[in-house]
């Protein structure tokens, strides 16, 4: 005979919440940087990827990057004049605003905008992404890249799932006409995506934007306007969770 279903009791004073103690670090670690270094940098990430991302820690290897909740990192700083961790720092957390991290570091402020402007990277476009410019595959056998390469055949039904006519004739896939897999100003769909990336098209480029720098003597500068930060943030940093980036 089945045993009866009885709704259990979960006591809800017994689960832990790892969300304070996670807010609580970070906080501690934002003012621990803060009062060890020159410059605190806000800036945002256009196209995220963390093998670059990897590669910008690398050459700030005694910096500190920060990501996280644009309010922890602000209560970390301080919002008002009042309650800011140290002069001036009210002004770097009302530039917390959209999808943006901390650097903290001794380096000079020409050589972060130097570093940074250096700088970027060429990758594949997520979907979400607007097209830079129209990409038409020519009729005829399907090639991809500057060399001019021919697709294996056994990705001829890949190519036909994500929309293109392809045909596979004498072992080799082609089209009876030019298809276009974007215009430019499109917003990319996960088919484009994986159509452009198939052709070895790159059209997202990861760069870091400076937007303002506190420094220890309490002077803050902004370096990139508003209207110029609130750019193609798409696959930048996330504020959905707290992170320090060491």
């Amino acid at each position: 005979m089945p045993k009866a279903k009885r709704a259990q009791v979960v006591t809800l004073s017994k689960t832990k919440s790892k969300g304070k103690d996670g807010k609580a670090k970070i906080i501690e670690a934002v003012r621990e940087a803060v009062n060890g270094y020159n410059y605190v940098w806000v800036f945002s990430v256009h196209n995220m990827r963390n093998q670059y991302l990897k590669q910008v820690r690398k050459d700030f290897s005694t910096s500190r990057f920060f990501f996280g909740r644009n309010k922890v990192m602000a209560k970390a700083l301080g919002n008002t004049p009042e309650d800011e961790l140290r002069d001036g720092l009210h002004q770097v957390s009302e530039s917390l605003a959209g999808d943006v991290g901390l650097l903290c570091t001794n380096d000079s402020v020409e050589d972060v905008q130097k570093a940074m402007d250096e700088f970027s990277a060429d990758d594949y476009a997520r979907a979400g992404t607007v097209a830079t410019y129209r990409v038409v595959v020519p009729a005829g056998e399907v090639m991809r890249g500057f060399t001019k390469e021919a697709f294996p055949n056994n990705m001829e039904p890949q190519l036909r799932e994500l929309g293109m006519p392809t045909l596979l004739r004498h072992g080799k896939i082609t089209i009876d006409s030019d298809y276009v897999i974007c215009e430019e100003g499109d917003t990319l769909t996960p088919q484009q995506t994986q159509l452009l990336k198939h052709f070895w098209e790159k059209m997202a480029v990861f760069k870091i934007k400076l937007i303002s720098y506190w420094h220890s003597s309490g002077e803050f500068v902004k370096v990139c306007a508003d209207d110029e930060s609130d750019g193609d943030n798409q696959g930048s940093v996330s504020s959905d969770s707290d992170e320090d980036m060491e």
